[in-house]
């Protein structure tokens, strides 16, 4: 395996993408408000910017942007797994290296992080995100996608309703991202 060294930056805005450990749960649409209350339950105590997400029934990408000299986002996401899962019943196999780290098993431990380079870099993986629905094939359109910061940014005038739709390429400026 690889000697992989995460990249801390305080302050510094970062794309994550975060799996169930058993890809065929749907645990994260279906537990949505137990999720959206482990994020509210850390951000008040541990404060970050969500400036893009998009939830899917068994994974979740977004944007993360931490406060001025802070950059502990592994921490924020243990407390954010370690809620959630507190909120779930207790169903799920677990190996006995998770049972003696006293772990539950909904979530892989390991999760994939990005810094944000630069301004093309952020729309890259803001497009992305909202794109991650239709891509899975979970909706034929952006827009219809529920769980997703889409919707906000349609509000505020950043996106048009019917981003995503026909023509997508045609109206990004990068490559999609795996």
């Amino acid at each position: 395996m690889p000697n992989y060294r995460r990249v801390y930056l305080e302050g510094g805005c970062y794309f994550f993408t975060k799996v169930l450990a058993n890809r065929n749960n749907r645990f994260l649409t279906d537990y949505i408000e137990n999720l959206r209350q482990a994020f509210r339950e850390v951000m008040r105590v541990h404060p970050f910017k969500i400036d893009a997400a998009v939830v899917l029934p068994n994974h979740l990408h977004c944007i993360l942007t931490l406060p001025t000299g802070d950059d502990n986002y592994s921490m924020r996401w243990r407390q954010i797994k370690s809620a959630f899962s507190r909120q779930l019943p207790a169903t799920e196999v677990r190996s006995l290296s998770r049972k003696k780290k006293g772990e539950r098993g909904i979530w892989q431990r390991r999760f994939w992080e990005h810094v944000i380079r630069d301004e093309r870099d952020y729309r890259q993986h803001v497009d992305y995100i909202h794109y991650n629905p239709v891509k899975h094939g979970y909706v034929k359109q952006v827009k219809d996608w529920k769980y997703s910061s889409f919707h906000q940014t349609v509000k505020w005038g950043i996106y048009s309703e019917n981003w995503g739709g026909e023509g997508i390429n045609e109206n990004l400026d990068g490559e999609y991202l795996e």
